[in-house]
């Protein structure tokens, strides 16, 4: 018996809509050998569906008609229906209570079970709402067929939704790819003139020291002339000499010390700070020379520090380390260090300096990005790297961009969107950790502290 149920219901499956999961009327048969009700295979072509298309399997018919009805199919499904009426009389014929073997009459709406009349006598059932079998399944159809209906429609809905979904109105793909096509020409544009503006601040720049040679050159010629003059035209002139000596002199700074420019890269820092990571110090580094903040999130030089070497900058417990390492991936992190006119920033690898001799260098296994006040004017350093640039004024907020993977460290000044340096590539062996150095301090003034910007910071 369980064999024949699963057998009709494969049957059944094979004569029921797929449109509106009811038992065929009039049925159709696309090309592609699927069927659908004739007035359901209609109303989804009017709906918007591309003229001859299955609904099924979305395949465009290569015949431009509507199929006819299938005659075959719609006698298989009067069989299928009359074959289903019986198997249900037959089934209800045979149901009993095993229990009391007695036949069920009754259905318990409050348990949802059917009862026999011995059932019903039993105290379990005494204040529960009985029915007869007959009119609970009949009730029970009116809902099914209500929810049925229900479904048809949003089934409706889903398949015009479908449709357009797979042939939308608006073509977001052309749209959203022609705007990243333009922004790849825009940023091509942007750096051919940037790298054209360095071409030519290059040139100025060989030009300037070439006239600053050449005026040397020259006022050395001059003065050596100029020795070999009588004592009494020597003296008449050196007043002139002595003038224009100072002014070529003078000139040196400016022509020899060169100036960090600015190149502004539109959309870099904004694209860095989706790496953005949020880093604390190690408030184990706190001592009389350092002091960590309670949140770990700033440092700045204590009182006890006194610079007293010619190289504070390279004494081990004047450092702070991050407590986070990496090994892995992309980080990006922001410092303000508006209050600090001296700073050091970068990452450094403490196990490979344990390893070496005590008489190595601090940071013989760091790479850094120093700033150094030298009078009026601001210096930034690099250990190692050949970066020693005068800039116009301090950067009060540096990035730092690290990227295990290809080795690379690069330095942003956050408020310019600009680079500073780029260390690449770096071998990378072992895991790295964030380096924080707020000093020396200057004498005479109160430094203030260097600070890890909040992850969702903006300028």
């Amino acid at each position: 018996m369980a064999a024949f149920s699963e057998t009709l219901q494969e049957f059944q499956r094979e004569i029921t809509c797929s449109i509106c999961r009811s038992y065929f009327s009039e049925p159709v048969t696309t090309w592609c050998g699927h069927s659908f009700c004739r007035a359901c295979l209609s109303r989804s072509w009017t709906l918007g569906t591309a003229a001859f298309s299955c609904p099924e399997c979305r395949q465009v018919s290569p015949v431009q008609e509507f199929p006819r009805v299938n005659g075959i199919l719609a006698q298989l499904t009067d069989v299928g229906k009359e074959l289903c009426s019986l198997h249900l009389q037959s089934t209800e014929g045979q149901s009993q209570c095993a229990k009391h073997q007695k036949a069920f009459k009754l259905f318990c709406e409050d348990d949802q079970t059917p009862l026999c009349v011995r059932c019903c006598q039993s105290p379990e059932h005494g204040a529960h709402k009985l029915s007869p079998v007959g009119e609970a399944a009949h009730k029970c159809r009116r809902k099914l067929q209500h929810v049925q209906s229900h479904l048809a429609k949003h089934f409706e809905e889903a398949e015009e939704l479908l449709d357009q979904e797979e042939r939308p109105a608006v073509d977001w793909h052309w749209m959203i790819a022609g705007e990243y096509n333009k922004l790849h020409h825009f940023l091509m544009e942007e750096e051919s003139r940037c790298l054209g503006r360095i071409k030519e601040e290059e040139r100025a720049s060989q030009d300037r020291l070439s006239q600053h040679r050449q005026a040397l050159q020259d006022l050395m010629l001059v003065l050596q002339d100029a020795g070999h003059q009588p004592n009494l035209d020597l003296l008449h002139e050196a007043k002139q000499l002595l003038g224009r000596s100072e002014s070529v002199l003078s000139q040196r700074a400016k022509a020899v010390s060169p100036e960090l420019r600015e190149y502004p890269i539109p959309g870099m820092i904004e694209m860095l700070r989706r790496f953005r990571v949020d880093i604390t110090m190690d408030p184990a580094a706190a001592n009389p020379f350092v002091t960590v903040s309670e949140d770990l999130k700033s440092v700045k030089a204590g009182e006890g520090w006194q610079v007293k070497t010619k190289h504070p900058e390279l004494a081990v417990g004047n450092y702070v380390l991050a407590e986070q390492a990496f090994s892995s991936g992309r980080q990006y992190w922001e410092v303000d260090v508006t209050r600090l006119p001296q700073w050091i920033l970068g990452i450094s690898n403490p196990s490979l300096r344990r390893k070496r001799k005590r008489n190595t260098e601090p940071w013989a296994s760091a790479f850094l990005l120093r700033c150094v006040k030298k009078e009026e004017d601001y210096f930034l350093q690099t250990y190692p790297g050949s970066l020693d640039h005068r800039v116009k004024g301090p950067v009060p907020r540096v990035g730092v961009y690290l990227e295990y993977s290809s080795g690379t460290l690069a330095f942003y000044n956050v408020l310019q969107r600009s680079l500073i340096y780029r260390f690449y590539p770096i071998l990378f062996t072992e895991p790295v950790t964030p380096v924080f150095f707020p000093g020396p301090p200057l004498p005479g003034m109160k430094a203030g502290p260097m600070t890890l910007c909040p992850v969702d910071s903006h300028l």
